[in-house]
C-alpha cells in the first residue's frame, strides 16, 4: 500500500503527524510532507487512521 498527499489541499493542521509521525511530517509552512510513500506491513492501521482523520482530505491510499 502507498500513501499520497495533496499539498494543494492540505490545511496544515498536523493531524497526520500526530497520528502517524513516522510517515508524515510538515514543512516550514505546516504543509504535509511524506516521510515515506510505501507503507510497511504492520503499519497500515496507523496510516489508514491518519488518512481517515485528515480534515481536508489531502491524504489518500493507493493500492499496489
Amino acid at each position: 500500500m502507498k500513501v499520497r498527499a495533496d499539498r494543494d489541499v492540505c490545511m496544515a493542521t498536523g493531524v497526520c503527524v500526530m497520528t502517524a509521525d513516522g510517515f508524515f511530517d510538515q514543512d516550514a509552512d505546516g504543509l504535509v510532507v511524506l516521510a515515506v510513500d510505501e507503507v510497511p506491513a504492520g503499519e497500515e492501521g496507523r496510516v489508514r487512521n491518519a488518512v481517515r482523520l485528515c480534515p481536508s482530505g489531502a491524504l489518500g491510499l493507493v493500492s499496489d
